[in-house]
């Protein structure tokens, strides 16, 4: 995950501002509803970029969608409010990924992001994700998508390592041994 170093310190920020880890994830699990209804309606992302709207207004909008979608944590409604007036509301994907970044570090966290031929089941899940926390003496973080290109098994990237045991990656790699 590439972090912009814009993001670093309003991450680092809300870290030290939250008082925990736990609370650092509550409020980034908070942000990242905003966000979602943020990146949801082009509108939204208009109004909080243009600069002839008041951060009054601004502020007003991101607060009655924060209710909205259950954010009633008085932290997380300031958080919001200083992204809203330094015009950084817009800026949220990066934020939350150095917030996540920050938040996984302090717990011992890795995030695999898993490709697979069909849909995991939860069991195919807990033994990949108990696999992963063996190999990398890390509590392992999924998110797993489904792609029918790689026509059985799965691909999994944690960081920088890839671990494929997709068939189209055993048939990739029989085709450049026979070369």
């Amino acid at each position: 995950m590439i972090v912009r170093r814009f993001a670093r310190p309003y991450a680092k920020a809300i870290m030290d501002t939250a008082g925990s880890t736990a609370k650092a994830d509550e409020i980034r699990a908070d942000l990242s509803r905003l966000n979602e209804v943020r990146k949801s309606s082009e509108e939204l992302r208009d109004v909080f970029a243009n600069p002839g709207i008041d951060a009054d207004s601004k502020v007003a909008i991101a607060n009655s969608i924060a209710e909205r979608i259950s954010i009633s944590g008085i932290m997380t409604r300031k958080v919001i409010e200083v992204l809203v007036r330094n015009h950084r509301i817009n800026d949220l994907d990066g934020i939350l990924d150095a917030l996540t970044s920050y938040v996984n570090e302090a717990t011992n966290t890795v995030v695999a992001e898993v490709s697979s031929a069909h849909e995991l089941s939860k069991e195919e899940q807990e033994s990949l994700r108990r696999t992963l926390e063996k190999k990398f003496a890390k509590r392992v973080e999924m998110r797993v998508k489904t792609d029918p290109a790689l026509l059985g098994g799965f691909v999994a990237r944690v960081g920088s390592e890839i671990f494929d045991a997709s068939v189209a990656g055993k048939i990739e790699r029989f085709r450049t041994s026979l070369s």
